[in-house]
């Protein structure tokens, strides 16, 4: 993928207009070889094509005390072949107490969607670092850098954690004192927890946990400390920004909602069909264990919140038979939200598995062994996320846990019953076949929704839903934590969650509305339902209560723009549906309008609101 009849492919594909294409060979190359000597090239052609590419734009802030240049490029072009097309600011060396504490730096100009907090040990407590002191005042410094900047800024901020020396100053006898340099190190990142426990939307990156990873004593390059200031050896920068990528896709919205998975020689060795359920690989012994291993990853990805789901070339009866009886399974049937076991494309699977769970193909994960498998899916159903999976089963487990698609900064309710979410949702298709009218289908459903202004118990999943709702999404505006509570504050502005429940669930809280007053209009900023309950009508309850407080408020208009992106189709009408007008056209969307002096909004009297 390196050689010059690569580049000169994605050159010539550059320069006949098939930007998709030059994309496809570019993140396939990346796939294969994500690392300096292919960055500069990726990021680069990348540039070139990114304004005919659907990308999404983020702007990250790196605050620095040492050297990170050379580890930007990776990061640009990983988080491009991720789908993201970023633009960084990279602040003065050494310099980022300053930048942070004046309101007027570059860093707040810039308006960063995140900035990264990116310093080592050695610079912030250099006499810790050197087993002279305690460095009591660390964590006051850090406090005081983190205040001012969620003062000045609300976009997400990563903070380092500080990394413990590869060799204690006091050599064995370091460990027999407990006042020690990692004690106190230690110490201080437990510290940075709690701080960034007290502020919306800030994060620790566990650069300590990521240098032991690699290993202390082959992290750093000593002779490039002391000549370029860089701390971390050539070998280990795109390490460096692999952490970086795991905290973009979940602040950029850009995460996998289910990974489906193959069976054969993928979830257990061997093939069913050909080895019976006594001959296939699955168990704590080697090369079982790897398999085992794998679906333990997977297990752990159900328990983030992410649905699991079977996608094989197979005899039904066959599979169904290992999936249920096999003495080795550590998943059940039970953890799959869907299965397509049969003898179909893959691509045309997914999309039916997509359409069954009512979430965009672009959210579902691919897992298989076989390359030519992944391939035909790149080819036939791009936008779905192919897992690059190593030649060698005992990599599958650890391919699974460093995918960045797979990574969750927060952990809502929701996330923890999804799982059972679709359990239910399989019992109210049943429902749904066993009644003669929709109406009678609602009815049946018993439904409670409950709309309640957003607080601190709902405020993170809130913007949780701003992040990642796309389908039923009218503006698709994404909003942090802190912007969500800003919002809340001001008396003209009101932001309300949804949850709703019926006679098979609680769903969860799984829609929001923000709206503000403006003289005599009531604008809508945001209106966004989870995919799991559109088409149930509690769309339009939620809109209802809009128009009502809105009304009370003393409005006389309600507006607000549809803007259309490639995956809210099936919110585009939803205003004309519901007696809106069209008060402004553009090229990027609809502005709609009602009259509410003259229509009422009514909630449909199947759905009980609370």
């Amino acid at each position: 993928m390196e050689t010059g009849e690569f580049r000169k492919d994605v050159d010539r594909a550059i320069a006949t207009g098939d930007a998709s294409g030059a994309a496809r060979m570019l993140a396939s190359a990346w796939e294969l070889n994500p690392g300096s000597a292919l960055a500069g090239f990726v990021a680069s052609r990348y540039d070139r094509i990114a304004g005919r590419l659907d990308l999404l734009k983020q702007r990250w802030a790196i605050l620095r005390s040492f050297t990170v240049e050379p580890v930007v490029p990776i990061l640009k072009a990983g988080a491009y072949a991720g789908g993201v097309a970023l633009e960084t600011l990279l602040g003065e060396f050494n310099a980022y107490a300053q930048e942070i504490l004046d309101p007027a730096s570059a860093l707040y100009h810039f308006q960063p969607d995140v900035a990264v907090l990116a310093v080592q040990t050695r610079d912030v407590a250099p006499g810790l670092w050197r087993g002279e002191s305690a460095a009591d005042d660390v964590l006051s410094r850090f406090g005081d850098w983190i205040g001012s900047f969620r003062k000045y800024c609300k976009a997400a901020l990563i903070v380092h954690s500080l990394e413990v020396p590869a060799v204690p100053r006091a050599g064995i006898l370091d460990a027999q004192r407990e006042d020690n340099a990692a004690e106190a190190i230690q110490r201080i990142n437990r510290g940075l927890r709690t701080l960034a426990g007290e502020h919306r939307g800030v994060y620790i990156l566990d650069y300590d946990a990521l240098v032991a990873r690699y290993g202390r004593e082959s992290w750093g390059d000593a002779r490039k400390w002391l000549t370029v200031r860089l701390p971390v050896a050539s070998a280990n920068l795109p390490h460096l920004a692999r952490e970086w990528l795991r905290f973009l896709h979940p602040l950029a919205g850009k995460v996998a909602k289910c990974v489906v998975v193959d069976l054969d020689n993928t979830l257990w060795g061997g093939v069913i069909g050909e080895d019976g359920i006594d001959g296939i690989r699955l168990g704590a012994e080697y090369p079982g264990a790897a398999f085992q291993e794998l679906q333990r990853a997977l297990l752990d990805l159900k328990r983030r919140g992410i649905l699991l789901a079977v996608c094989s070339k197979n005899n039904p009866a066959d599979a169904m038979e290992a999936l249920s009886g096999h003495p080795g399974m550590v998943l059940q049937l039970g953890d799959f939200a869907a299965m397509r076991i049969n003898w179909s494309e893959k691509a045309q699977n997914l999309r039916e598995i997509a359409a069954e769970l009512n979430i965009g193909l672009d959210t579902i994960a691919f897992l298989d062994d076989n390359p030519v498998e992944r391939q035909h899916v790149r080819d036939q159903a791009p936008e779905a996320i192919a897992i690059h999976l190593p030649e060698d089963p005992m990599g599958y487990a650890q391919a699974v846990r460093d995918c960045p698609w797979f990574e969750r900064l927060t952990l809502s309710e929701e996330d923890r019953q999804r799982g059972e979410y679709y359990a239910a949702q399989r019992a109210r298709v049943e429902l749904e076949r066993g009644v003669t009218s929709k109406e009678d289908f609602y009815r049946g459903l018993e439904q409670v929704a409950e709309i309640s202004p957003v607080n601190a118990r709902t405020l993170a999943r809130v913007s949780q839903l701003t992040q990642k709702t796309n389908q039923f999404n009218l503006t698709t505006r994404r909003y942090t934590e802190q912007q969500i509570a800003e919002m809340a504050a001001s008396p003209a502005c009101r932001v309300w969650s949804l949850r709703l429940k019926d006679r098979y669930a609680d769903n969860g809280l799984i829609g929001v509305a923000i709206a503000r007053m403006d003289g005599e209009v009531c604008e809508i900023d945001s209106f966004l339902m989870s995919c799991r309950v559109i088409g149930r009508t509690v769309e339009t309850a939620l809109l209802a209560h809009l128009a009502a407080d809105a009304r009370q408020q003393g409005a006389k208009f309600l507006q607000g723009w549809s803007l259309r992106t490639k995956k809210n189709a099936p919110a585009r009408e939803f205003y004309r549906d519901h007696s809106f007008e069209i008060a402004e056209q553009t090229a990027e969307g609809v502005l709609w309008k009602l009259d509410l002096q003259e229509k009422q909004i009514r909630t449909p009297e199947w759905i009980k609101v609370v």
